[in-house]
């Protein structure tokens, strides 16, 4: 299956539907990286557990599980689950905040003429959302600055 860009009439305004796709997004994201994040530290506990009682049976065994841990770990590290996880969270629950902000007609929309509050709410999702990948670029320039670090 060809991968095509979208079309104008695909993508949403920059209004409400926009909102709730980016939400629906950062939700199903958030979740993806919780569960990822879950069942790699549930694993690395579960080997971790093990190499004490293993120790004196087989070294081959022990040696294994001590590398599954450093595979799941390093997993981790390279994906950033745990922080994605957070960071997805936190943009979804801002975006849902802005969402029922926005239906209430409360806070910035009070009182607003309904043009000027649908540009007031495309400027704060699109806020919200550059923010999150302004960090998001930051924490991975981060990471690529101290990767090369380790290797020097």
């Amino acid at each position: 299956m060809k991968n095509t860009p979208a079309t104008i009439e695909q993508e949403p305004d920059s209004g409400y539907p926009r909102l709730e796709q980016q939400i629906a997004w950062y939700d199903k994201k958030s979740m993806s990286a919780q569960r990822m994040y879950k069942r790699t530290k549930i694993v690395e506990i579960i080997c971790a557990v093990f190499i004490p009682f293993l120790a004196n049976i087989d070294a081959n065994i022990t040696a294994l599980l001590g590398g599954v841990i450093i595979i799941l770990e390093s997993l981790q590290q390279l994906n950033q689950w745990s922080q994605n996880w957070n960071t997805y969270r936190s943009t979804c629950e801002a975006l849902r905040h802005e969402k029922y902000t926005y239906l209430g007609r409360s806070g910035v929309y009070e009182t607003k003429p309904d043009d000027e509050v649908k540009r007031i709410l495309t400027q704060r999702v699109e806020s919200l959302i550059s923010t999150e990948h302004a960090k998001w670029i930051s924490r991975q320039e981060y990471l690529t600055k101290n990767l090369q670090n380790l290797n020097k």
